[in-house]
């Protein structure tokens, strides 16, 4: 493996690379099967800035993502987009990287209202396939120099260059967090009350559905998040609103952490517990909330997990299954997320390309990549 300690190294590298490499961060959630030689940032570490007073945190990409966390606690503060750990679902282990993060867009359930980890992103460094250093961005959100490459590098997923190091917005933690709770609804069901708060004023920052819950049983759960009183009042409305569903319950917790149940509950949804045990392979889907009933109809899984409201469903299907296929029809996209080997190589990862798409991505590959020794095959 190699793992160059500076940009300068990496840069180094390749520059004199022509041989294809499987770039990765702290190893935690490996995309594909590939038996090419791997390069890792994870010796890229530190924090670079830090200004709470200006809500803004620049660190290189290997750094952990639990260092960071970690540092932005301490202030009261946090990444809006609250980014998965992979791990459980995956059964894989190592330390996760924010530059891991960001090439994955890796965005949890408050992306309904705060945007994903892409939204959160104002500027990024990157070695590209030449051996160049590349800054875009910067400490401001606002940036007139040329390109949003720092967008474009979120969710990339390491084809276009290497990440070296990331700034973020970052935002206060709430003060006070409450669950809005609902048992025994049908997938149907639960995505209309789930829309319904999501439509609402009350300002909704997670919405997900398990038919297999917790305790065995479906639960709906809808989030609202800030300061104390505001919480008690939305989340009062929000039992109101959704009476025409069934017994609604409440549960709030005071404190920046979020309380030991409703912070728990949340990772419970961001880190597709409800998976985690299960069989099979593990397909993520994103489709229109709306389609979400139709889309878990025909996708027939085992287990199934709603977030944002029914526009991302996660799904545990027996192993080998084409979930594609299963969802043809039915715009949207699915990414495969846990396989064997096999499956990776005649399914693929990612969702085929549109034509218009592909011609897109292989025109900024060229540039970025003209050797094409990052991650070749892995989106297209």
């Amino acid at each position: 493996m190699l793992s160059p300690a500076t940009e300068e190294d990496l840069a180094g590298i390749l520059a004199e690379r022509s041989e294809p490499l499987d770039v990765q961060g702290g190893g935690t959630r490996r995309v594909g099967a590939s038996e090419r030689e791997r390069l890792s940032t994870a010796a890229l570490t530190g924090i670079t800035l830090y200004e709470p007073g200006a809500l803004t945190l620049v660190a290189r990409a290997g750094t952990p993502l639990a260092e960071i966390e970690g540092a932005l606690a301490a202030e009261g503060q946090m990444l809006a987009f609250e980014p998965m750990d992979h791990r459980p679902l995956l059964g894989s282990e190592g330390e996760p990287t924010i530059g891991g993060v960001v090439a994955g867009n890796v965005s949890g359930p408050r992306r309904v209202q705060a945007g994903g980890c892409r939204d959160s992103l104002i500027g990024v460094r990157f070695v590209d396939g030449t051996g160049t250093i590349v800054k875009n961005g910067g400490r401001v959100m606002k940036n007139v120099t040329g390109y949003d490459l720092a967008k474009l590098m979120a969710g990339a997923n390491g084809t276009l260059g290497v990440l070296t190091e990331v700034s973020f917005k970052v935002l206060p933690k709430p003060e006070a967090v409450a669950s809005v709770l609902l048992e025994g609804l049908s997938v149907a069901d639960a995505v209309r009350a789930m829309s319904k708060a999501l439509a609402s004023p009350f300002e909704v920052s997670g919405a997900a559905h398990a038919p297999v819950g917790v305790d065995g049983a479906p639960v709906t759960m809808i989030r609202v998040e800030g300061f104390g009183d505001s919480v008690a009042y939305r989340a009062e409305k929000l039992r109101n609103l959704l009476s025409e569903f069934g017994p609604v319950a409440v549960e709030t917790r005071e404190g920046r952490d979020g309380g030991v149940g409703t912070a728990a509950g949340w990772r419970w949804a961001r880190d597709a517990l409800a998976l985690a045990e299960a069989e099979g392979d593990v397909w993520r889907v994103s489709v229109k909330p709306t389609d979400a009933p139709k889309a878990v109809d025909a996708l027939d899984a085992d287990r199934i997990l709603l977030d944002w409201g029914g526009g991302l469903i996660w799904a545990a299907v027996p192993p080998g299954t084409d979930a594609r296929a299963r969802l043809k029809g039915i715009p949207g996209h699915a990414t495969l997320v846990r396989a064997d080997a096999e499956s990776f190589k005649r399914l693929g990862a990612f969702e085929p390309e549109s034509v218009p798409l592909a011609i897109l991505a292989k025109k900024l590959r060229q540039q970025f990549d003209p050797k094409g020794i990052l991650n070749p095959g892995l989106m297209g």
